[in-house]
């Protein structure tokens, strides 16, 4: 929208004309974003401690959790707000991506909202039931999937791309392009719902991630960096920029309120579509493997769950303490605060490990 106001007025004062820049653009949309998080959060938390909508603690879970019951929890909810404000405001409304990557979030937002409404609003322990949570996800994984294959304008945007391969290029057929952009989406949305477990620990390698994707898109978007980065070019992705700012300023601002000791949690609504973001953002700039990489705990979260259950029920015997694989080291010794930080600590080179990928080709 601020785009459109800054065209028309660059024709009068040639000032605006600054605001039409990619780069400036995502920097206002981070601050924009950060904020409305500052702003709206004490009001927000004072809301939901008054509707008594607060986080319910499992009793197999760590004892030095049962002080956390009653915290503030649909957090998310501010994030999604800042984000997607943000990005309406100073994002260019006529690119695909953007309202593809924006309808994605909703979308898995309104699951989120669904699921954390029953559980700490009409208190039903089970939630919204795992079928039917996993099949609107997938409505919405499949929508963006199709969507993405059918609005492609240029190979690259359907073909598979390695890191560190510069040559190896596979164009993926509709089965296949479709398959592997749902169990990003929808896998990835899953990851960080798995990571959100303790303050602080999802959003903040979130915010990460988030950065270097708009690295990956703003050089996607550029022709010129494209070719001299030997990376895939994919026409007007740079301005998913943007929403990565926001996703970067709203991540910031509400880990001033879920840093450790939390005022408030995240929740589903936040992390469900956070997850699914960041997964369709990968998609379309066709880093997916870069994505895993980058988001290391994310996929090491999921792992250890799926590694733990399927021990179980083949052996009888649980390989952690307690999965995710967080609560494992809880269950050792560690204090909420080193596991929080040190999985940011080793997220941080994960990603400078994705980032570094741009040259090693």
């Amino acid at each position: 929208m601020l785009l459109w106001l800054a065209e028309q007025l660059t024709s009068r004062v040639t000032f605006f004309n600054a605001f039409t820049y990619l780069t400036l653009r995502a920097i206002f949309a981070a601050v924009t974003a950060l904020a409305m998080c500052l702003l709206v959060g004490p009001w927000m938390i004072a809301r939901l401690s008054r509707y008594q909508i607060g986080q319910v603690i499992r009793e197999e879970g760590p004892s030095s959790h049962f002080q956390k019951a009653g915290t503030p929890t649909m957090g998310g909810l501010l994030i999604l707000v800042a984000i997607i404000a943000s990005t309406l405001l100073w994002a260019d409304w006529t690119n695909r991506y953007v309202w593809t990557v924006v309808s994605v979030t909703a979308i898995f937002g309104l699951v989120g909202f669904w699921d954390d409404y029953l559980k700490l609003v009409k208190k039903n322990s089970r939630g919204l039931i795992p079928r039917y949570k996993y099949f609107w996800q997938s409505v919405g994984g499949f929508a963006a999937a199709f969507f993405l294959w059918y609005s492609a304008t240029t190979p690259n945007e359907t073909t598979l791309f390695l890191p560190l391969l510069k040559d190896f290029a596979l164009p993926m057929a509709l089965p296949a392009f479709v398959i592997f952009t749902y169990l990003m989406i929808v896998g990835m949305s899953n990851a960080v719902n798995l990571t959100d477990g303790l303050d602080g620990l999802a959003i903040m390698p979130a915010v990460m991630v988030a950065a270097a994707l708009g690295v990956f898109a703003y050089a996607s978007g550029n022709a010129v960096f494209a070719s001299y980065l030997a990376i895939p070019a994919i026409p007007q992705a740079g301005e998913l920029l943007i929403f990565c700012a926001a996703l970067v300023g709203a991540g910031l601002g509400f880990l001033w309120f879920n840093t450790y000791p939390a005022q408030v949690f995240m929740g589903d609504i936040g992390a469900l579509a956070i997850g699914a973001a960041l997964g369709t953002i990968a998609v379309i700039v066709r880093q997916e493997i870069v994505l895993l990489v980058m988001g290391g705990i994310f996929v090491l979260e999921t792992a250890s769950v799926i590694l733990q259950v399927a021990s179980f029920k083949l052996t009888g015997r649980r390989i952690f303490r307690m999965a995710p694989i967080h609560h494992h080291f809880e269950l050792k010794g560690w204090a909420e605060p080193k596991v929080i930080v040190r999985f940011w600590i080793i997220t941080f080179f994960l990603v400078l490990a994705g980032l570094a990928t741009l040259k090693l080709r």
